[in-house]
């Protein structure tokens, strides 16, 4: 397992990591297999969404504030409590296939630390699994 550390800028936002996380596939030597990525935190997530148009993100960020606003109801001591919430909606963790070493992606997609609660210091970590040698 390799472990990546992001640093986010913003109290949220999506930052792609999807260059890092190839990184870790191509040093890994496997050319077939299964990437798992994980984030190992409560206030953020891992997701796959469109790389290519950046108001996709700002529009993710714009939905999940309204499904998980912040509300007087909310009991939690440190005050985040939407961005527990949002976590949970958007997951801490995606599978994405390998194929001849690189990431099996869509078109448009890309993989991206989900920030709500920052700007930090985060963790990433990255497992890669499978054979060393094409299945060819």
């Amino acid at each position: 397992m390799e472990s990546l550390v992001v640093t986010t800028h913003t109290h949220e936002e999506l930052l792609d990591i999807t260059g890092e996380v190839q990184e870790v596939v191509s040093h890994s030597g496997v050319r077939e297999g299964i990437c798992y990525i994980f984030v190992p935190h409560t206030t953020a997530g891992i997701t796959l969404n469109e790389n290519w148009d950046p108001d996709v993100r700002r529009d993710i960020l714009i939905s999940l504030a309204d499904m998980a606003p912040a509300s007087p109801r909310h009991r939690h001591a440190e005050g985040n409590s939407p961005a527990h919430v949002k976590a949970s909606l958007c997951g801490t963790s995606a599978i994405v296939f390998v194929s001849d070493g690189r990431l099996q992606l869509g078109p448009w997609q890309g993989i991206y630390l989900a920030e709500f609660d920052g700007p930090r210091r985060r963790q990433v970590w990255v497992k890669v699994i499978g054979d060393m040698e094409s299945g060819d």
